[in-house]
C-alpha cells in the first residue's frame, strides 16, 4: 500500500471541519497508487477520496484539479474536486497539499474482455473531446527531458542487455517529431486500475494527477499497452482493435497518428519502464510503498521493437 504520509483520525476530523461534508465516519489508507498518499474518507453526508501530494508542485495542482472540475462538468465520470468554505480545492493537511474529490462508484477490472476495451476506447475519446475546450496548458513532465535525465540515473543499475535496448530506444525516440500529431489534454495513466467498472458501464475514471498536455495518440498507446496486453508482454491484436475502432469512430485517428503509431506505442511502454525503474532502484523513503516490476515494461517494449503486430491493429 502506498502511504507515504499517514494520517489519525483526530487529524482528519479536524482538518473536514473547513467543509461541508458531515463528521468523519472512517478513514482507510488506500491500497493503490506509487506517487500519493490516498485515503478512502467516509462522513455521515457521503463518501470522498482524500489525496496528499507528496512530490506534485503545488503551483502544478490547479491544473489537475480544475480539469477535473471541467471534465465533470461535461458530463465524464471523473472525481470532482470538493471545495472549502473559502471555495478552494487546494487545501493543507499534514503540511502538504491535500484536496478531497468525491468517490465514484465501480471496481476495477484486471482482466478486461475486447467490450471493456472497446468503451474504454469510447471513454478516452470523450476525455480528449472534453480537454479541447480547457484552456490551461501543461507541458508533459515526463517528456522527452525526463526520459534522458532518467535513464541516465538508472542505466548504471542496468544488465548490458538492458542498457543496450534503453540506449538505442532513446536514439529511436529523438527522432521522433511529434509536432505534427494531434495535441490536447491526455490523462496520461488511464491503466486498469484507474478505471471502475459499474456493471458494464464505466462508473468512473480516476487519477489524474499525470495529466498534461501532449499527443492525443502518447494516451492512446498508454491505454493499450496495459489494457491490451497478455502477461508476456505481447499485444492482444482483438483488444486493441476494439479499444482503437472505438476511439477512432469518436475522435478519428489522421493519417500522420496512422504513421507515428508504432513509435508512440514503444514510447509509451519506454515512458513506464523508466519510472519504474527509478522506483525500484531508486526509492523515495515511505511507508508501506508500492513498487511495481519494471520488467513488465522492459519485455513490452522489447516486444514492440520486434513484433509488426502494433501498426496491424490501427484502424487506419
Amino acid at each position: 500500500m502506498s502511504v507515504f504520509t499517514a494520517i489519525s483520525d483526530s487529524t482528519m476530523q479536524a482538518w473536514l471541519a473547513d467543509y461541508a461534508v458531515g463528521k468523519l465516519e472512517n478513514l482507510q489508507g488506500i491500497e493503490a497508487g506509487v506517487q500519493n498518499s490516498n485515503f478512502f474518507v467516509t462522513t455521515s453526508l457521503g463518501r470522498y477520496v482524500l489525496t496528499l501530494f507528496e512530490s506534485v508542485a503545488r503551483a502544478d495542482l490547479p491544473f489537475y484539479l480544475n480539469l477535473m472540475a471541467h471534465l465533470a462538468r461535461h458530463g465524464l465520470p471523473v472525481p470532482a474536486p470538493v471545495s472549502n468554505r473559502s471555495n478552494e480545492y487546494l487545501g493543507t493537511l499534514a503540511g502538504k497539499p491535500a484536496v478531497l474529490v468525491t468517490r465514484l462508484s465501480g471496481h476495477s477490472d484486471t482482466a478486461p474482455s475486447s467490450e471493456h476495451c472497446a468503451r474504454v476506447g469510447v471513454m478516452l475519446a470523450a476525455l480528449h473531446l472534453g480537454g479541447l475546450s480547457y484552456k490551461r496548458k501543461q507541458s508533459n513532465p515526463r517528456g522527452a527531458h525526463w526520459r534522458e535525465q532518467t535513464a541516465t540515473r538508472v542505466l548504471p543499475y542496468l544488465s548490458n542487455d538492458d542498457r543496450a535496448l534503453l540506449e538505442d530506444e532513446l536514439t529511436l525516440q529523438r527522432q521522433i517529431d511529434r509536432a505534427a500529431l494531434p495535441q490536447g489534454v491526455i490523462h496520461a495513466d488511464l491503466f486498469r486500475d484507474n478505471v471502475l467498472w459499474d456493471g458494464a458501464h464505466i462508473g468512473g475514471v480516476i487519477d489524474f494527477y499525470f495529466a498534461c498536455n501532449d499527443a492525443l495518440l502518447l494516451d492512446v498507446a498508454i491505454t493499450v499497452n496495459d489494457w491490451c496486453t497478455w502477461p508476456n508482454g505481447t499485444l492482444d491484436t482483438a483488444r486493441a482493435q476494439a479499444l482503437l475502432e472505438s476511439y477512432h469512430t469518436n475522435r478519428p485517428f489522421t493519417p500522420a497518428e496512422a504513421d507515428a503509431w508504432p513509435a508512440i506505442l514503444r514510447r509509451a511502454a519506454l515512458r513506464f519502464w523508466l519510472s519504474r525503474l527509478e522506483d525500484f532502484h531508486l526509492p523515495r523513503a515511505g511507508e508501506l510503498v508500492t513498487v511495481k516490476n519494471p520488467a513488465e515494461y522492459r519485455d513490452i517494449l522489447q516486444l514492440h521493437a520486434t513484433q509488426a503486430r502494433a501498426a496491424k491493429a490501427f484502424p487506419i
